[in-house]
């Protein structure tokens, strides 16, 4: 399946005329955000930490010249960055060319290596080495936590007891039919420490937006948009807040959510559980 880039018109809606800004998008994936940016008229600075998306970054620069830049680094690395931004951009979860390849092992409709790594060629733990790693209560927590999987530790300990190494053994072993799909995202969320990177990119999203800049996150796991939720929450209600002083008013603004239309989700079935949150920086 082609990859989508999901809410692109509502991100747009809301960052309005970008012509002239200068923005991160934190998650290239396919590049469809990005392009969409560049072709109004802003200058991007494009981070992604999978190797296989830099071959469209490479041509993506050979047509926008010295108005984008790839960082081939974790979106929290935007810490490294001097400048300030108009805006900053998050697409979180997985894209549909990592899913729809199988030697990714991101996937249980296809059989292949039990990896899920977002960067292939990090010296990091693959899904199968984690599972060795970790302990049955350990096990138990991620698919719990991060899957809401049902009777967690009674299938992290088959799961332990087998060592599956491919993506099908591993889908042979779970015996609820739902719970396959949580299985696989929460494997793949404990792999690539999904949840911590958004916690330390949202930490120095303030000091990298300019007056009025925007943040937007769209996210996928009811658990992205919580972090997101709460990061927003704390930064438009300043009151109890030790970082801010009580006689400051609310660092930002909280803007609208948005969700799919149903016509989005009928064209990509993988934008269902997407939401889209922002919000402008005051001052």
């Amino acid at each position: 399946m082609k990859h989508i880039p999901v809410l692109l018109d509502a991100v747009l809606e809301t960052l309005g005329d970008v012509g002239g800004m200068r923005i991160i998008d934190a998650t290239f994936g396919a590049g469809g955000y990005s392009q969409a940016f560049l072709s109004r008229g802003a200058t991007v600075v494009a981070f992604d930490r999978d190797p296989n998306v830099r071959d469209d970054a490479a041509r993506m620069q050979d047509v926008f010249g010295n108005r984008f830049t790839f960082v081939g680094k974790t979106f929290s690395h935007i810490n490294e960055l001097d400048n300030r931004f108009d805006a900053i951009v998050f697409d979180f979860g997985i894209s549909s060319m990592q899913i729809d390849t199988p030697e990714r092992g991101f996937s249980f409709r296809s059989d292949g290596p039990l990896d899920m790594r977002m960067d292939s060629n990090a010296n990091t733990p693959t899904a199968a080495d984690l599972i060795k790693q970790i302990s049955v209560d350990e096990l138990a927590m991620v698919l719990r936590d991060y899957g809401n999987v049902s009777k967690a530790r009674v299938l992290a300990r088959a799961i332990k007891d087998a060592l599956p190494t491919t993506t099908f053994q591993l889908r042979d072993l779970i015996y609820v039919p739902r719970d396959i799909a949580p299985v696989f995202q929460a494997l793949r969320i404990a792999v690539n420490d999904e949840f911590g990177e958004i916690r330390r990119a949202l930490n120095v999203v303030p000091d990298l937006l300019k007056p009025h800049g925007k943040c937007i996150c769209v996210t996928f796991h009811s658990i992205e948009d919580r972090i997101v939720k709460n990061q927003f929450r704390d930064w438009t209600m300043p009151p109890g807040n030790p970082r801010i002083p009580t006689n400051v008013s609310s660092p930002f603004i909280l803007m609208h959510t948005r969700t799919p239309s149903q016509d989005e989700v009928a064209a990509n079935p993988r934008a269902r559980s997407a939401h889209m949150r922002a919000v402008e920086k005051s001052y």
